[in-house]
């Protein structure tokens, strides 16, 4: 009777994990689900922190001049549900749309010239010697002359049309990339160049495979400097002698004592940087995606 009913080491070993444990397919399905809550909050956890600063900046603004500010200062300081409420407005009016259609135009077809020719022209001075002994003086002066010191250089020669606007988006958009692209080509580490050269790559094979993958993230670094340039000394731009964009909304604005519609297009503008450094950020790690297979195969 004690044979029948004494349960065999083993089987007792195989059975009670089991029960104890609860390693069946139930309690893996509660662990990926408490992992990936885990990872959920982690990521909650970090994006509140990051934007917390911004969160008690808005804040402040909002209940700043409502309870700490005089009367007098809130006309020009109206709290941030005012200039939403304009921004609201004038978005339902198209306004805001015009005035951001125009200055998107404005500045893409400028930074679009500047990019390509400035990267064009920075593998060149950065490849050939003589080109960049030659033209360095030249290139010198001019990155050291201030771009709204031109604006009425660029006035005068272009008139107060379009093609003003988009020389100086270009002009103040072109030295931050054509500089970084130098940089980065010139660091490049001479013995990948030598191991591609002893491989037979001709040049242009070089370039491609060598020189450029390894220059993007010193290039990008300079589009993005360049992004920013750009849409600030638009603005600028935009605030003498124009009749649409973002700057003369602004301004605009102003001078008829609209101040939250001010503030709003003065928000517009922080926001369209915001969007154009992700933007760029996002391309930069397109472009640098064999960094990160390289880092992960480490």
């Amino acid at each position: 009777m004690s044979a029948v009913l004494t349960r065999p080491p083993e089987a007792a070993a195989a059975v009670e994990p089991s029960l104890q444990t609860g390693s069946g397919p139930e309690s893996g399905q509660r662990a990926t689900a408490a992992g990936r809550f885990a990872a959920l909050a982690g990521l909650a956890g970090r994006a509140g922190w990051k934007s917390l600063a911004v969160l008690l900046f808005l804040a402040l603004w909002e209940l700043g001049p409502t309870y700490l500010a005089s009367p007098s200062t809130r006309v020009f300081l109206p709290p941030l549900h005012e200039v939403i409420a304009a921004g609201a407005k004038l978005l339902e009016t198209g306004q805001l749309q015009n005035h951001l259609q125009a200055s998107l135009t404005r500045s893409v077809s400028g930074f679009s010239i500047a990019v390509v020719s400035a990267v064009v022209l920075g593998l060149l001075i950065a490849w050939y010697g003589w080109l960049s002994s030659f033209l360095n003086p030249l290139l010198e002066l001019f990155r050291n002359t201030a771009t709204l010191a031109l604006l009425p250089v660029f006035t005068l020669l272009l008139g107060i049309g379009e093609e003003s606007k988009i020389t100086i988006v270009a002009y103040a958009a072109f030295f931050p990339v054509l500089l970084n692209t130098i940089a980065g080509v010139r660091t490049v580490d001479p013995l990948l160049i030598r191991a591609a050269r002893s491989l037979g790559l001709n040049s242009f094979r070089l370039f491609q495979k060598v020189i450029l993958p390894s220059a993007v993230p010193t290039i990008f670094t300079g589009i993005r400097m360049a992004g920013t340039s750009s849409i600030l000394v638009l603005i600028a731009a935009e605030m003498v002698g124009a009749k649409a964009g973002l700057g003369y909304l602004i301004v605009n604005s102003q001078m008829s004592f609209l101040i939250p519609d001010m503030y709003a297009g003065i928000l517009t503008v922080s926001i369209l940087g915001l969007a154009v450094n992700v933007l760029l950020v996002a391309l930069e790690r397109h472009f640098s995606r064999w960094r990160t297979a390289v880092g992960a195969g480490n």
